[in-house]
């Protein structure tokens, strides 16, 4: 009599993917969840997905090299491109393949853009930072991405990537946009895992105030207008109101919610204190963000939900 149904195919599972590395990395901050080098063990990782029926992933890249441009967030043989390039070979149709669109795991300063100096200020050029966000989409269209997700949330970001796309012949290649993204402290574990903590500042001019909700559909709106065929709650487990207003001003359009680190990780602690039932805690949590309203879960629980769905009783 369930009213809600959470299928595997609902899952996107986030992957870290490093430079310079020969071993998984354990994420300290994010028990059970590694960063990979590009290779064998990053193939055999996914595979162990695929074979639970995991079908989507997004790829995170952590370059060797940063500087102030992001340049390396662009290059045809960069971390997140190799890496698009190597599954999509290996796994062809039966994955899709998302690459999170944007500067901070790139760039020395670890922002969204491109930074400028006014006198002994700074501030993020959201003009100039478009066509740095248009030719880092183009290029993971080029290595064979099957959607690419700008995580930026610059104003026009959504329409500068369709453009590029479109002229360059890449039509086909969805976009996902992290249309409501919230300036949220449940990011911090992420930032540890991709090595993107701002080196200065903080990301509140360009991302959501968490005390605003309607201003998520004026966001979303945008988006649409611009192109976008997937839009984006994040956070997901501490924005379900939110989720649920996109979801029934925007029925029309699929819907994702990423389940970020900070929530990740609080959940994990808890469990190993013993505080918490992890299969019960992470199926009600799930189904919940599915509840509100979303189609796709952007989760880095992905492969025990995969295990646990194909139980009798999953919950």
């Amino acid at each position: 009599m369930a009213e809600t149904q959470l299928r595997v195919t609902n899952l996107v599972l986030p992957i870290f993917v490093k430079e310079g590395i020969s071993e998984p990395e354990e994420i300290s901050s994010m028990p059970e969840v590694f960063r990979y080098p590009i290779g064998d063990k990053l193939i055999k990782f996914v595979e162990s997905n695929v074979e639970l029926g995991i079908r989507n992933v997004i790829l995170f890249g952590i370059p060797s090299f940063k500087d102030n441009i992001a340049s390396s967030a662009y290059q045809s043989d960069g971390v997140a491109q190799r890496a698009i390039r190597l599954l999509k070979e290996v796994f062809g149709e039966k994955l899709v393949v998302m690459a999170d669109e944007c500067t901070d795991e790139y760039a020395s300063h670890g922002h969204c853009g491109i930074v400028k100096t006014s006198g002994s200020s700074y501030y993020v050029d959201n003009d100039e930072s478009l066509k740095v966000h248009a030719r880092i989409a183009l290029s993971q269209a080029e290595a064979g991405a099957d959607v690419v997700a700008p995580s930026s949330m610059m104003d026009g970001v959504v329409g500068a990537i369709r453009e590029e796309l479109d002229k360059n012949g890449y039509k086909d290649t969805l976009i996902m946009s992290y249309s409501v993204k919230y300036a949220s402290v449940f990011y911090s574990p992420f930032r540890e895992a991709a090595s993107s903590a701002p080196a200065f500042g903080d990301r509140r001019g360009y991302q959501m105030d968490p005390r605003n909700s309607s201003e998520a559909i004026k966001e979303a709106r945008m988006d649409i207008q611009e192109g976008a065929d997937i839009l984006m709650v994040k956070p997901a487990h501490t924005y379900l109101d939110v989720i649920r207003l996109i979801k029934t001003t925007f029925p029309e359009y699929p819907l994702a919610a990423y389940h970020v680190s900070g929530e990740y990780s609080m959940i994990k602690a808890a469990v190993q204190r013993g505080w918490l039932n992890e299969r019960m805690a992470v199926m009600e949590i799930t189904y919940a963000i599915r509840r509100a309203g979303a189609n796709l879960i952007l989760t880095y629980f992905a492969p025990k939900i995969a295990e646990w769905l194909r139980e009798e009783d999953p919950f």
